[in-house]
């Protein structure tokens, strides 16, 4: 009788989970449903206390609890991407949908933002697939997609690029516009002291825009089932992308390394990697090195694995390889099994995972990796059954690495 009993209630409690996990949305039709939430105080350098393990996510900004139901989950997101963007990136400014004009030509999608009198320019060209029909599930990549066309090959997605120099010109070679003088700054002057990539995630979300305002019988794109993906810089422009628009249902961060999905804090304690310190300063706001260089990172109220968690409750798949030291790959699994909490507290641990693993060229996906992307894709874009909960590879990290050093909630 006993175990009868023992057995019925675990089904019960089996059937709850499930009926939770439907009653949490894959994604959301405006990009920040929190938007008007209060940030939080931001305190300057003296009046933060410092952490020396990784901050809790769910843990409010003014420490008076935790976050325990999802329904509360909304305004803590915001206080976290309130904090990243005041000490970290700057401020991805709000646009008026009458500030935004789009329009298609052939399969080109045009976009134009006016504010201030000053209009910036996007355009991008949707790759529609051979098979399937529309509606499609569209695959954005950053810069440029990264993933292997066969990963697409005879599925129901069409693919595009986000040309983030028609915002943001920076780049590690060649010429380009200081801070202050891109195409986003005109728009934006107040905003000059801004690293590229909350301007960067901005034009992502005018993309977006532009597809809903030209509509699904035009673009043929089902606005339920978009992606956004990248390597390298590219990996954090995709992992900024998706933290920061709830309109993108799957993200897939490719080698983001230090500043995309790795922590700063634990970047810190590692040899030769990309830490605070060490990264690009036209992608950061200058002020986050002045602020939180050397030891000053445990003052720091966030870090990565948060950026992480705000794709929470959507979809998020980090790949990494740890052949490339720089990319802070040990880092990357401490910060993405943090912020896996973050999901296993609504009961949807299966919408995050993370597949590490070497002999592989930067930004080229072995095949060996091949099936987990396929999953996630088939899952999160396709609306298809399949099975993700367990997407956690890191041979060379796991049991090896002392997680519970960095992880105290």
């Amino acid at each position: 009788m006993w175990r009868r009993t023992m057995g019925v209630v675990a089904a019960c409690m089996t059937m709850l989970a499930a009926q939770a996990q439907k009653n949490i949305p894959l994604v959301y039709e405006v990009e920040n449903t929190g938007k008007n939430f209060k940030a939080p105080a931001m305190p300057d350098f003296n009046g933060l206390k410092e952490c020396r393990s990784l901050t809790d996510p769910l843990e409010w900004s003014n420490g008076k609890g935790r976050v325990k139901k999802f329904k509360q989950w909304e305004r803590r997101r915001n206080e976290i991407a309130a904090e990243i963007q005041h000490y970290g990136i700057g401020q991805k400014p709000a646009v008026d949908r009458k500030q935004v004009a789009a329009h298609m030509n052939g399969d080109t999608l045009f976009v134009d933002v006016t504010v201030n009198g000053e209009t910036l320019h996007l355009r991008s060209t949707i790759m529609y697939p051979k098979e399937g029909k529309a509606p499609y599930a569209l695959m954005i990549g950053t810069s440029m997609m990264s993933l292997p066309r066969q990963l697409f090959t005879g599925k129901n997605i069409a693919i595009m690029t986000f040309h983030e120099k028609q915002v943001n010109d920076y780049g590690q070679f060649g010429k380009h516009h200081e801070r202050g003088e891109h195409n986003f700054d005109r728009l934006y002057p107040a905003l000059k002291d801004n690293g590229a990539y909350s301007e960067w995630a901005w034009g992502l979300s005018r993309l977006l825009d532009g597809l809903e305002i030209v509509g699904e019988a035009r673009t043929k794109i089902d606005m339920k089932h978009i992606g956004v993906t990248g390597c390298s810089y590219a990996g954090k422009m995709a992992l900024m992308c998706g933290a920061f628009d709830e309109r993108i249902a799957l993200t897939i961060a490719q080698e983001p390394g230090g500043g995309g999905a790795a922590a700063w804090r634990v970047s810190h304690t590692l040899q030769e990697v990309e830490s605070l310190e060490r990264t690009d300063y036209h992608w950061f706001k200058e002020s986050m090195r002045d602020t939180f260089s050397g030891d000053s990172v445990y003052r720091m109220p966030y870090d990565h694995h948060e950026l992480c968690a705000m794709i929470c409750p959507r979809a998020l798949l980090m790949l990494g390889n740890p052949d490339y030291k720089w990319l802070a790959d040990e880092s990357g699994y401490v910060s993405m099994n943090a912020a896996k909490r973050v999901w296993e507290q609504f009961g949807i641990a299966d919408r995050v995972g993370y597949s590490i693993v070497d002999k592989h060229g930067h930004c080229q996906l072995p095949e060996s990796q091949f099936p987990e992307v396929s999953a996630f894709i088939d899952r999160f874009l396709l609306g298809k059954d399949v099975d993700t909960k367990n997407i956690h590879v890191a041979p060379m990290f796991k049991d090896k690495v002392d997680l519970g050093r960095w992880i105290n909630f």
